[in-house]
């Protein structure tokens, strides 16, 4: 599939702050701003409040989620997710546009607007350098909160855009797909801990740090430079692939730098190695820091 003919994955800032200045922030357009940091770092919903783009609203992460699951940050669901996004005043006629405050430019975003899309939500966007270089090139910030009319949204879950922890364990032995891994080299090798948890890597996964997908400014690398790095990996992308991470939240940068290859269909695994880790036998997990140990 041709990249022009699929949805926007991004937009500029100064596409963004033309359609604020020209007061286009309404039922057809919404901006989110998917900030989350360790709480002992930062608050996002308090930097939220201090200062955003003008007409943004607050998507929670804390709260978008299955609260019952014992992993971080699992999908809702398709009723949970409808009801959020429809209370931030967003229809399935919307184009919804993601941003967040990290310092890298862009960290949480991709995973709102990877959760669009596995609900079924085409028109959705990031914002390319993130709330970091939206400030720095001197676009309008506020700390007046909007109240958006809410509106109805209807969900519908695709599946062939989400893998579970049984579909990875088939995958050990069929290879239907290919998995790529998005952490730091340190903990997909398993000598570094990851928040606490023993690190490793999924047999057969391939390491590509989300962070290498973003220039040293924050924005999207180019589509020459994303392809390549792709091909250095020995990923083809156009047969089925699925990213993987810690939380199912950086993994979405892998979809999203295929996606913008003109490939729509990565899947995530939304358990990722927190899931992984607890339910996995030990020869299912790859990890340096155990064959040093022995």
């Amino acid at each position: 599939m041709a990249p022009q003919v699929l949805a926007r994955a991004l937009v500029t800032a100064k596409w963004l702050s033309e359609a604020v200045r020209a007061q286009r922030v309404g039922p057809s357009l919404r901006v989110l701003d998917a900030s989350w940091y360790p709480p002992q770092e930062r608050n996002a919903r308090q930097e939220f409040r201090e200062r955003h783009i003008p007409g943004a609203s607050f998507f929670d992460i804390e709260e978008c989620r299955d609260k019952s699951s014992p992993y971080d940050f699992m999908l809702p669901s398709e009723a949970h997710f409808a009801d959020y996004v429809g209370h931030l005043g967003i229809s399935n006629d919307t184009h919804v546009v993601v941003y967040d405050g990290d310092k890298l430019g862009t960290f949480y975003a991709p995973r709102a607007w990877w959760m669009f899309r596995v609900f079924g939500h085409k028109e959705v966007s990031v914002l390319n350098g993130g709330f970091k270089n939206w400030v720095k090139e001197g676009h309008p910030v506020t700390a007046e909160v909007s109240t958006p009319a809410p509106a109805v949204f209807k969900a519908t879950l695709d599946k062939a855009l989400l893998k579970t922890f049984e579909q990875m364990v088939e995958n050990l032995e069929s290879r239907r797909f290919q998995v790529v891994d998005s952490r730091p080299e340190g903990r997909f090798r398993g000598i570094e801990l990851d928040q606490g948890l023993e690190s490793g890597h999924i047999p057969g996964s391939v390491n590509m740090p989300f962070h290498s997908f973003l220039t040293e400014a924050g924005h999207e690398k180019s589509l020459e430079e994303i392809q390549q790095m792709f091909q250095e990996k020995k990923i083809d992308l156009s047969k089925p692939l699925t990213a993987t991470c810690r939380k199912g939240v950086t993994a979405c940068h892998i979809a999203l730098a295929a996606y913008l290859c003109g490939k729509p269909d990565v899947a995530v695994y939304d358990g990722s190695w927190s899931e992984w880790f607890h339910r996995a036998p030990p020869q299912h997990k790859v990890s340096e820091m155990k064959r040093n140990k022995a």
